[in-house]
């Protein structure tokens, strides 16, 4: 059993330092331009090992950001209502967006930011489709159905993104600032949705 965990951990090890390369390379060239040789060089790891966890850049981006997405950093919060569970996702990875925005040198722009941005919201959607289908079966509450799931889901992505672009414009503020912005434009909708 322990060599099980210690090749875990040097998993996770090397994946994490992939995804910290990836991270910080965005914020010095746009990510099309961002080739594997660059992600390796900044890991400090080799390209056959890349290789053995992702299959290109965009697998390893889309693992990063569903890691992200699916992190419960709270795990002895307890979530009251539907729209909190759907929303738990958001100061989190808003936090770590920050940490790594006070480390850049050079920051994201709208243009540079936007493919990353469109992957976000593509994959946003896709988790919180499958999170309402969860909530649907988890509560009696009957919903109408005149906001179909998958709606709804473009909608809180397509916000949560938009609140992201609209943090460009203002570096200043914190992740918890543009979390209370972005949640008072969705968290009336949820609730009228969920009954929540």
């Amino acid at each position: 059993m322990p060599y099980r965990q210690d090749t875990d951990r040097r998993v996770q090890h090397t994946r994490s330092l992939l995804h910290r390369a990836l991270a910080s390379l965005v914020h010095e060239k746009p990510y099309d331009e961002i080739v594997v040789r660059d992600i390796v060089a900044r890991a400090d790891v080799g390209r056959t090992t890349f290789y053995a966890h992702y299959r290109d850049k965009d697998e390893l981006l889309e693992q990063g950001i569903r890691a992200q997405l699916c992190a419960d950093a709270r795990p002895s919060v307890r979530w009251t209502t539907a729209t909190e569970r759907l929303l738990r996702f958001s100061l989190p990875f808003l936090e770590h967006v920050e940490c790594f925005r006070e480390h850049e040198t050079l920051p994201l722009d709208a243009g540079t930011a936007a493919p990353i941005h469109d992957r976000l919201r593509r994959i946003l959607e896709r988790v919180l489709v499958d999170e309402l289908r969860v909530e649907a079966r988890r509560t009696s509450v009957a919903r109408d159905g005149t906001v179909p799931a998958d709606l709804l889901a473009r909608h809180v992505a397509a916000t949560f993104v938009l609140a992201l672009e609209w943090w460009l414009q203002h570096p200043d503020l914190a992740a918890s600032d543009v979390d209370a912005r972005f949640r008072a434009l969705v968290v009336p909708v949820l609730g009228a949705v969920l009954g929540a």
